[in-house]
């Protein structure tokens, strides 16, 4: 349903989020998202000129969290990185349809807007606070388990 983007942006600001303040280099960032480094790359760019995140080269640089997890909602990243398209007009562009969309269309479109307002209420204080049994990003039971906090200062 997402595109790989959209997964790749959450699982980065999730992980951001939860080392807050600390910062991350790329690759290491890459390495505990389990994202491709070009790839993750050319999001964090994308979520650097939405103002999401901070990049910080050099000596002690790295990606930082710009945007306090409980401010920062879930659809501002999707946004960022690859918005959810609503339906406004027929997709098959058929003329007796025009901006009447058909049962189908609307039915979808109307799926689209549930989503996006859920995004739009929850953030990634909301995602990090959710109890579950499972941290995010972290494969608890594994003897290979990320270390979230394994991050620079």
């Amino acid at each position: 349903m997402f595109s790989q983007t959209v997964e790749y942006a959450l699982r980065a600001v999730t992980h951001l989020a939860y080392v807050q303040p600390k910062s991350c280099s790329t690759s290491e960032l890459a390495k505990k998202t389990q994202v491709p480094p070009a790839y993750l790359s050319k999001v964090l760019q994308a979520l650097v000129r939405a103002g999401i995140v901070h990049s910080q080269r050099g000596v002690g640089g790295g990606m930082t969290l710009l945007v306090k997890a409980d401010e920062l909602a879930i659809l501002d990243v999707v946004n960022a990185v690859d918005p959810l398209k609503r339906i406004h007009e027929c997709p098959l562009r058929l003329k007796a349809h025009g901006k009447n969309l058909c049962p189908l269309h609307r039915n979808v479109d109307d799926a689209i807007a549930v989503l996006e307002e859920k995004f739009r209420i929850t953030t990634l204080a909301d995602i990090l606070a959710e109890s579950g049994g499972s941290v995010p990003l972290c494969d608890s039971d594994s003897d290979e388990s990320v270390d979230i906090f394994d991050c620079k200062q």
